[in-house]
């Protein structure tokens, strides 16, 4: 009898300006909470991967794009990624203005824009490879 292991199933964004900012989030909750995060969240039933990814980053940043909008940067699923449990993340690019206003949302004690060459040390999760891997050239 194989045993399996439940995967809940989640979609991260990195959202780029063009003069090279990324749009974080100071998590409110456990785990890595007070760490900054890449915008994401659970994917809905009924919801696709990248409908959560648009769904969640308006949710936490108040930034709205279309799921059409969103470029796929890869699926992280590295067992011990997330304290929680099994968790699989699809990342996927954003690129927006750089005057694109925020607003913190559900799940973010604040949100801010970063340049890409200081950010935060650590991001919480693997984000710090996600983001690498959106802005690998």
């Amino acid at each position: 009898m194989t045993e399996t292991e439940p995967i809940r199933y989640t979609a991260d964004v990195v959202t780029l300006t063009p003069d090279g900012n990324v749009l974080l989030i100071e998590r409110d909750w456990p785990p890595y909470e007070g760490a900054w995060a890449l915008p994401g969240g659970h994917v809905d039933p009924g919801e696709s991967s990248r409908e959560a990814a648009a769904r969640e980053l308006a949710e936490e940043t108040g930034v709205h794009v279309t799921a059409d909008d969103l470029r796929e940067v890869g699926t992280w699923n590295k067992p011990g990624r997330d304290p929680r449990g099994r968790y699989s993340t699809d990342a996927y690019l954003a690129v927006v203005p750089a005057d694109t206003q925020i607003v913190p949302g559900t799940d973010a004690r604040t949100a801010r824009w970063w340049p890409l060459d200081n950010l935060p040390k650590p991001l919480a999760f693997d984000h710090a490879d996600i983001l690498r891997a959106a802005t690998a050239p």
